[in-house]
């Protein structure tokens, strides 16, 4: 009976033991990275429990402005304290001496710390590069004085440069055949998801000292530098941003309280962005809570009479723009008398300068009626309904886009309202079922300005590998598609500058600025309403100086009363800047 219970107990102690076996190499040699229902990697955290390090920099790619001063991130002379320093007798005295800092103050700094340190924390003290040689020259064990890469608080153009995020789910599904740690940070928005694969980190810079039970040294008190060892990584990725260009626009939209919209500016010459401005801002807190996160300026909105320059352009086309033709702007679209807006009878030029929408309801029923693809063969044509910021092939990425958020636009929605004559007319003032994106009106003024060039919109002009050394650039490049001709390109543009020149003229407001502008204002109807009132989209879109021009500019501010604004003396004030900005 004993050796029955024995031979039991054995075998229950053989299965036990198994168990605990597999269950052992299940830990040490299957899922050893992906263990447990939260994929834990436990090779890292056995490496960490036996280390303590400061990151230098995570190894993911940087975000340069078109002068090569870093966007996303800065970095910073800072002085590096290791928490081991407390158990030896460093010369705390000399490094007082170098810093300025007390010897309390880094005797205490140190005694709280768990981890090594750059002295200051979020706010670090910044040394000189004399401090540096210094500091290094003392070689004592523990204290150093580096280069850390600091994200920066206020990032220019947040929701055009995007956010990163970590995704361990999302690394393994996005990049399945790369060996990337869970804790990867991914592009989630912007650029930082679009140029994802190029940023991705080959490893992190990083100071690693190796501990005991207690947090002494193990081995000694060498501090390790790691480097992930590859002299082209972490890449660069050159955007056309002008940095101080881009701060000076987002103070300008702040001063002027545009809570919803912002601006678009354009240079001209290589068809790129200068400056990208969305508000409401990030919430960074929160940053994927409420419409901070979403490019404003990368989105369909009611353009208004910004969209009578495309029907000007078909009724040039079509020979609709005879001067001696008189238009009855003391009425409404509809034929009902206009009270507001009594302009009376007015010739093309002035009914544009005026934005009369009597003349251009009845040129877009007119252009309809010859064909009824009229006004959404001559948006294409100004790419104003297109997608206009860079594509193309890059490596092996067909069809690559640098801005794959932006939407396209529209002038109509169904078959049915591009034959009716009411929606026609209706959109031919920028209502009814018209939209575009900030970002393509700023691309159809360029276009006008370059005598009818139609391009696309580069966000990135190249990215540069760690040596400086160029990996791909993104050349200026034609957008597909008809467009208009040069002669009609010089008839918008005298209608543009008649915006501003006429005395009468709903760009009057800009006649005495220090360059020449031209360009088309823009009051749109919603169909929303708040205590009664509608809200309207504000609108000034034009170029500048208009005999050589440079810059394409446009300014909105979306949801606002009719009488709201601040878009007329934002646009004034970007070109003020501009001119300040270039006469320096």
């Amino acid at each position: 009976m004993w050796k029955r219970r024995a031979l039991g107990w054995l075998f229950v102690c053989i299965i036990g033991l198994a168990l605990l076996l597999v269950r052992l190499m299940e830990i040490q040699l299957i899922k050893t990275e992906t263990f447990s229902k939260h994929n834990v990697n436990l090779l890292e955290e056995s490496v960490k429990q036996r280390t303590q390090e400061l990151v230098i920099d995570n190894g993911r790619g940087n975000f340069l402005d078109r002068n090569g001063n870093m966007l996303t991130h800065k970095k910073i002379s800072v002085l590096v304290l290791f928490p081991f320093l407390k158990k030896i007798d460093w010369d705390v005295k000399k490094v007082s001496e170098i810093t300025g800092i007390s010897e309390n103050v880094l005797k205490m700094a140190v005694e709280g710390a768990k981890k090594p340190f750059a002295f200051g924390d979020l706010k670090p003290l910044e040394l000189t590069s004399s401090q540096m040689e210094r500091i290094n020259q003392l070689n004592i064990p523990g204290v150093f004085a580096i280069e850390k890469k600091f994200e920066r608080s206020q990032i220019p153009a947040e929701q055009l440069i995007g956010l990163t995020g970590e995704n361990p789910e999302e690394v393994k599904k996005r990049y399945p055949a790369k060996e990337l740690s869970e804790k990867t940070l991914l592009g989630v928005s912007g650029l930082e998801q679009s140029f994802d694969e190029f940023l991705l980190p080959e490893g992190k810079s990083k100071l690693v000292y190796h501990v005991d039970g207690s947090g002494g040294p193990l081995f000694g008190i060498n501090v390790k530098y790691v480097d992930p060892a590859n002299p082209f990584y972490p890449v660069n990725v050159r955007t056309t941003i002008d940095k101080s260009i881009q701060q000076k626009a987002e103070d300008l939209v702040d001063k002027y309280q545009i809570k919803k919209g912002g601006l678009v500016l354009l240079n001209i010459e290589d068809n790129s962005i200068l400056a990208m401005v969305s508000r409401p801002s990030i919430n960074k807190k929160d940053p994927y809570s409420g419409a901070g996160i979403t490019n404003k300026m990368l989105k369909q909105q009611i353009v208004g009479s910004v969209f009578k320059t495309v029907v000007a352009a078909a009724a040039i086309d079509n020979d609709l723009d005879n001067p001696m033709r008189q238009f009855d702007c003391s009425k409404k679209i509809n034929g009902k008398p206009e009270v507001k807006y009594n302009y009376g009878m007015l010739n093309f030029t002035n009914s544009f300068a005026r934005s009369c929408n009597r003349t251009f309801g009845e040129l877009a029923k007119e252009l309809q009626k010859k064909d009824a693809s009229s006004l959404e063969d001559y948006a294409e044509k100004l790419a104003l309904t297109n997608s206009v910021g860079w594509y193309g092939d890059v490596y092996h990425t067909s069809d690559f886009r640098q801005l794959p958020d932006e939407d396209t636009g529209r002038v109509f929605v169904s078959d049915a309202a591009r034959k009716d004559a009411n929606m026609a007319a209706m959109s031919g003032i920028g209502q009814n079922e018209v939209r575009a994106t900030p970002l393509a009106v700023a691309n159809m003024m360029a276009t006008i300005a370059r005598g009818g060039k139609k391009e696309m919109v580069r966000a990135v002009s190249k990215i540069e590998y760690k040596n400086g050394t160029t990996m791909v650039t993104f050349p200026v490049q034609k957008l597909k598609g008809d467009t208009i001709s040069p002669y009609t390109s010089m008839k918008l543009q005298k209608l543009l500058r008649e915006v501003v020149t006429n005395p009468n003229g709903t760009g009057r407001w800009f006649k005495d600025l220090p360059y020449e502008a031209a360009g088309k204002s823009g009051t749109a109807e919603t169909g929303k309403y708040v205590a009664g009132k509608q809200l309207h989209n504000k609108w000034f879109a034009g170029y500048f100086p208009y005999k050589n021009p440079k810059y394409a500019l446009v300014a909105v501010n979306l949801d606002v009363y009719d009488s709201e604004g601040g878009v007329n003396l934002l646009f004034a004030d970007m070109v003020r800047m501009l001119y300040e900005n270039d006469h320096d």
